[in-house]
């Protein structure tokens, strides 16, 4: 009982942290919105949903087997990723354990306190579950270099491959670790070499046809340096900046400084001590982080420190190695404690830790403003940047009419004889001078044939405004459309969807009177009516 007593309090800490504050009042916001929409499909139109998305389809089915026998609320949706990230914690342990006890019991109590892994863990995404699956790719890859046996082959090779069937981007971290396997045991390599490239080849089509989709999804962000600084911050400080879009600021508050930097230094020098017998380790999550900034450089995706975290489970080792190699029990006890307080505190008391982080953009919050607008029969709703369906598992659109402008049909409002893919190549050339202007016949004429046309005295039109993607002005737009270094960096959609709302609401105001506005989190509702006089 004294054996496990250790880590049964470990874990027990582990799942208080991870269920605090998590019934979030907001609702699924976008990313977990799709999550709970493609397990909800049946089964004929399943995989088709998954196809239309960025990742595998593995964590879709986990999702749909919870749904299954524990139903669709959007707190058993977040319980799944709590169960995910508590198992992740006896992983870590068995992972560290390779080294030593000791570094299996700071590896598991480093996954039990940390705000990254706390924040997935109450979140509607793989990324928890991929954790998991990443910690015991390693435990087992660790195991079969020392011990070659079939049990520790066939586990490695099922948890290679479950990476591969969950992270769409996978591959480059299985690449690295079998390169690293081979390094270590030439004789067991070629087996699952084989194993997972017939794994591959099977899978290969539909990881075509997942990859191969066009979409603006990833068309929201750039490289800079300070994310680099910000993957370090992220993992091993309480402090989580790249969740979505940093900025390029590295100390962008200067009042979080010290939590930001003083546990990101300390895990950084202890990574270096253990690097005298485990840099091929560090070699393997440096390689793999190369492969995603030049990606990232290339447009092919946003550098977020969430798509690195396959390597996540080997800078825990290498930093609890480090620690655990230190002779002096003072000193490394003060380091224990001093992070415990850090990552625990913090956690506990400041207002916006992880666990207390609102979903500003949850689903949620726009239903609830347009259950609050006195909507009638007919009305008509302006869904601007998400389409209807987005919303329809807390709102009820039945009795309104539904006009979307969204990520998907947006270049039918914005000018003629323009379908997705040409705008998907070269959309900035394309809208360049309509961004700069405020005339657009064509996109004035399609919403008097959508909305205009359609309403009658006393009926009211609603705009749904994602905030978080349209806050330019018109002034705003005009200055950087003229400098070319700025719009060369802009995001297409931040200019699409600010143009958008800036025309409709201008269009709207020259025929309607505003009755309501509220705003709240990064949603604005705005209700259009057509008075009587």
């Amino acid at each position: 009982m004294k054996k496990t007593l250790g880590i049964i309090t470990i874990v027990i800490i582990g799942l208080i942290l991870r269920l605090i504050c998590i019934d979030k009042p907001d609702g699924l916001w976008n990313d977990e919105y799709v999550s709970w929409l493609i397990a909800s499909t049946q089964q004929n139109g399943f995989w088709d949903a998954v196809k239309s998305q960025c990742h595998m389809p593995f964590y879709y089915l986990y999702l749909k087997f919870f749904m299954t026998f524990f139903g669709k609320s959007d707190l058993m949706l977040r319980l799944t990723s709590v169960f995910a990230g508590m198992l992740a914690i006896p992983a870590m342990y068995f992972l560290g354990k390779e080294k030593n006890k000791q570094t299996g019991y700071l590896c598991a109590g480093f996954t039990a306190i940390s705000s990254f892994l706390i924040y997935y863990s109450q979140e509607v995404r793989l990324y928890s579950v991929l954790f998991l699956f990443s910690a015991l790719c390693m435990l087992f890859t660790l195991r079969l270099i020392k011990n070659p046996n079939k049990k520790n082959i066939i586990l490695c090779i099922l948890f290679n491959f479950l990476i591969l069937f969950t992270h769409t981007i996978g591959f480059v971290f299985v690449f690295f670790n079998l390169i690293y396997i081979s390094i270590n045991n030439k004789k067991t390599a070629p087996y699952i070499w084989s194993a997972l490239a017939l794994c591959s080849i099977i899978t290969a089509p539909l990881a075509y046809k997942i990859m191969a989709t066009k979409s603006f999804s990833q068309w929201w962000g750039h490289f800079s340096l300070s994310k680099i600084g910000f993957l370090f911050t992220d993992y091993f400080s309480p402090v989580l900046t790249n969740l979505t879009n940093a900025p390029d600021n590295f100390l962008y508050i200067p009042q979080l400084a010290f939590f930001m930097i003083t546990p990101a230094l300390i895990a950084i020098m202890l990574i270096i001590k253990s690097l005298k017998k485990d840099y091929q380790l560090f070699l393997l999550a440096c390689f793999f982080t190369i492969v995603l900034v030049i990606a990232s450089i290339s447009g092919k995706l946003v550098f977020i420190t969430k798509y690195s975290i396959e390597i996540y489970p080997i800078l825990i080792y290498l930093a609890c190695s480090g620690l655990a190699s230190i002779n002096n029990k003072i000193l490394k006890n003060i380091i224990i404690i001093f992070y415990c307080l850090i990552s625990i505190g913090y956690i506990l008391i400041h207002p916006y830790s992880v666990p207390k982080i609102r979903r500003s953009e949850g689903h949620k919050i726009p239903a609830d403003m347009l259950n609050r607008m006195e909507l009638k029969q007919d009305d008509i709703i302006l869904l601007e940047y998400y389409p209807q369906q987005r919303f329809e598992k807390y709102f009820d659109f039945s009795n309104y009419r539904v006009v979307e402008i969204h990520k998907g049909n947006f270049p039918h409002y914005l000018s003629e004889s323009t379908d997705y893919s040409d705008v998907y190549k070269n959309g900035k050339e394309i809208y360049k001078d309509i961004f700069s202007s405020m005339d657009n016949k064509y996109f004035e004429n399609l919403l008097k044939k959508y909305v205009f046309d359609n309403l009658k005295p006393d009926q009211s039109v609603v705009m749904v405004i994602l905030d978080s993607v349209s806050f330019y002005s018109p002034d705003d737009l005009a200055k950087i459309t003229s400098d070319k270094n700025l719009y060369d960096k802009e995001p297409l959609l931040f200019l699409v969807f600010s143009y958008i709302k800036n025309k409709t609401f201008e269009d709207m105001l020259g025929t309607l009177t505003i009755t309501r506005l509220e705003r709240k989190g990064s949603w604005t509702v705005i209700k259009f009516t057509k008075l009587n006089n």
